[in-house]
């Protein structure tokens, strides 16, 4: 192999040195910025779009092939950069009791928030992805998850499981953990407590913490091949989509597992160029990632009972407005109960921080 490919597979000499440092990284900033938008656009409808809008289904399935896929990677870099996994053994408890404190509580908190609110409104209002009662509702919220009425709430946990297998298991080196992750691909995983999940995108977030070891060879060549990048990605894209024409070419999971690792060269590379690389406000939408992915779904159905209260139907013809009024809540409420609720409540301010 040519030496300065070599370089690249190579681990870091000096692993983690210039990490420790914990300077903010604009560029990741901005990542997580543009992501939390791409995770509310997910997230505009439930169940299906209204009869006759034919478009929707394929766009958000193409959506669906990598912007958690993404998420995840920037969360796997900050794991690196922040130096959480380089924690010994005996720093183990602390800092898995530590994440544990930080990912867990709103885990529960927003998933029986989002059940109580359904079992409520859906006796006045329409209401997706409705539970048949608590005992169900509960059971799909925390256990028998593939009928969850909080879907939504899956990354925290699946966050917590991928943080503390990096930590456990950092001896294998980063390209062990990626290695593990493309052998979790592997087994038909249940969908009990979110444990597919887990499985399907572990790999995601060790691609985040074996790019984040090797970025200072890495990052330059994301931005000089972007044409290549954008290239594979939008090929493995098609190649995804064609199941819409019933060819199957990549089937569910490992058009995610395709499509999602070349999302990272593409889009992490795109942030870094001109003029992204000058945008403040994905830096500062970025600030509020964490309460924008707590409540976002929680607005979006508000803002469709909304306007289905008001006489404007869930129709093809007034979809543009439904998605549009739905965005708007997604971000914009979040946003709002953060500044003029949450910073007044320690607990609650920590917790969507």
């Amino acid at each position: 192999m040519p030496e300065g490919l070599t370089a690249v597979f190579e681990a870091p000499r000096t692993a983690g040195a210039p990490r420790r440092t914990r300077e903010r990284r604009p560029d990741i900033d901005r990542a997580k910025g543009i992501a939390i938008l791409l995770v509310v656009a997910g997230h505009l409808v439930a169940n299906t779009a209204p009869e006759g809008v034919l478009w929707y289904e394929p766009a958000r399935y193409a959506l669906y092939r990598f912007h958690m896929p993404f998420f995840l990677y920037l969360s796997g870099t900050v794991a690196v950069l922040s130096g959480l996994l380089d924690a010994g053994p005996a720093a183990w408890p602390r800092q898995i009791g530590r994440r544990a404190l930080r990912l867990l509580p709103p885990f529960f908190a927003i998933g029986l928030l989002i059940l109580a609110a359904k079992l409520v409104l859906m006796q006045v209002v329409v209401v997706d992805n409705r539970p048949q009662g608590l005992r169900e509702g509960l059971e799909g919220l925390f256990w028998a998850t593939g009928h969850s009425p909080a879907t939504s709430v899956w990354y925290l946990l699946v966050l917590f499981l991928c943080t503390v297998t990096a930590l456990v298991l950092r001896g294998i080196g980063s390209t062990g953990l990626v290695l593990l992750g493309l052998l979790l691909q592997l087994p038909a995983v249940p969908e009990i407590a979110y444990l597919d999940r887990f499985a399907h995108h572990f790999l995601f977030f060790a691609a985040g913490i074996w790019v984040a070891e090797r970025q200072d060879r890495l990052l330059p060549l994301m931005v000089r091949w972007q044409p290549l990048w954008w290239g594979l990605f939008l090929a493995s894209l098609a190649a995804a989509m064609a199941v819409w024409w019933d060819v199957l070419i990549l089937d569910e999971w490992w058009s995610l597992v395709i499509c999602g690792l070349l999302s990272m060269p593409a889009l992490h590379g795109l942030i870094r160029l001109p003029p992204i690389d000058r945008w403040d406000w994905p830096i500062r939408l970025g600030r509020y990632a964490m309460v924008v992915y707590l409540f976002n779904t929680m607005a979006i159905g508000a803002a469709k009972a909304l306007l289905i209260a008001v006489g404007i139907g869930y129709t093809a013809a007034n979809f543009p407005l439904h998605l549009a009024l739905a965005m708007a809540a997604g971000v914009g409420v979040p946003i709002l109960l953060k500044e003029f609720l949450f910073r007044r409540v320690r607990a609650l301010d920590r917790m969507t921080d």
